[in-house]
């Protein structure tokens, strides 16, 4: 061990809305937690992030915020998003070693603005030398895919804020996508329908966790149906009510038809020699909402195109963020160009 080794571990981030993945370069990923910070309201000391904060979420008293410091794929808390890197930073690293060097996989729609505050978290929670890539060329990486390759690849990474949509082809993005319509919109269309439609009030957790169970984009060959429990509008008191799968694609066809036409969108920019390419080995799917029940599916009938979902969706970003730091040199050319003011 060298002693750059003992004061500083290269590591990877691939800092979601939804959740936030570290790999530490030589071991792997060794954090999966949820974007999700508790703090005190007047002191701003963090009292809990990840899964402790994500089961006070929705359940807090007036002393204690929840929140997510992440929206859109970007920062939108700039102070708590500092605080909650650094304290995972420390999670993963021994007590006198703060990162050396980090990656971190972003949108590929991120403004110059949104680069730097990426950027200046980071060095703010302890980073020497900070790397951007942009997500889809990550999940690209994580998947197994020859991104210097002359050949035109197609990944949609539907994560908690974001859409990403990317056409790629020697170590770079032919034609990008990037729409704020993804995991976050589904949960509020699942809540907004049942405000409308059964008077009942629920939470993010619960609109996630029957979107996870009965969420489709296709028919199910079996509909599936799920007891709900919220707060009637009307009398204010606890209720259940039971939904079918079918009620609840309706809800989420807003949000699945808008992935499908931005895919439609990339495909018509794609240069013909790439689209042939594409044609022969499909689409893959990466990040969170890949697992939605039916959507590869409901792309392939829209765009008559292969479509296939990754193996472990969820942790691709990750794990291609996390390719590039164990051989920074050979990757360098998938990295976003630093651009100072």
């Amino acid at each position: 061990m060298g002693i750059l080794d003992l004061f500083g571990a290269d590591i990877a981030m691939d800092l979601g809305t939804a959740n936030t993945l570290i790999y530490v370069k030589g071991k792997g990923i060794v954090l999966n937690e949820p974007s999700i910070v508790a703090f005190d309201r007047n002191t701003k000391k963090i009292i809990a992030l990840g899964n402790k904060a994500k089961e006070m979420q929705g359940k807090e008293h007036k002393g204690i915020r929840v929140t997510r410091p992440m929206r859109d794929g970007v920062i939108a808390d700039f102070e708590i998003a500092e605080g909650m890197i650094r304290a995972f930073i420390r999670q993963v690293s021994s007590s006198f070693m703060s990162a050396r060097r980090v990656v971190v996989a972003v949108p590929s729609g991120i403004t110059e603005v949104e680069k730097r505050a990426v950027r200046d978290s980071a060095e703010h929670a302890g980073a020497k030398e900070v790397h951007l890539i942009a997500e889809p060329m990550a999940a690209a990486i994580g998947i197994g895919i020859d991104v210097d390759a002359p050949m035109g690849s197609m990944i949609i990474d539907i994560g908690g804020g974001t859409t990403e949509i990317a056409v790629i082809a020697l170590s770079g993005i032919v034609n990008e996508e990037s729409i704020r319509i993804a995991g976050d919109e589904m949960n509020n269309a699942i809540m907004q329908f049942f405000k409308k439609n059964h008077n009942i009030l629920i939470g993010e957790k619960t609109a996630e966790a029957i979107k996870c169970e009965v969420g489709s984009a296709m028919p199910l060959k079996e509909e599936l149906t799920i007891q709900v429990k919220g707060r009637d509008l009307v009398g204010g008191i606890p209720k259940t009510t039971e939904v079918s799968s079918v009620e609840i694609r309706e809800a989420l066809t807003e949000a699945v038809v808008q992935i499908v036409d931005a895919t439609k969108l990339s495909l018509e920019r794609t240069p013909p020699e790439l689209s042939a390419d594409i044609l022969d080995r499909g689409v893959m799917l990466t990040g969170g909402g890949a697992l939605l029940k039916g959507l590869d599916e409901r792309i392939r009938m829209e765009t008559n195109l292969p479509v296939h979902v990754a193996e472990d969706p969820l942790t691709a970003v990750a794990r291609g963020a996390g390719k590039v730091i164990e051989n920074l040199n050979h990757y360098s050319r998938v990295l976003i160009r630093n651009r100072r003011y």
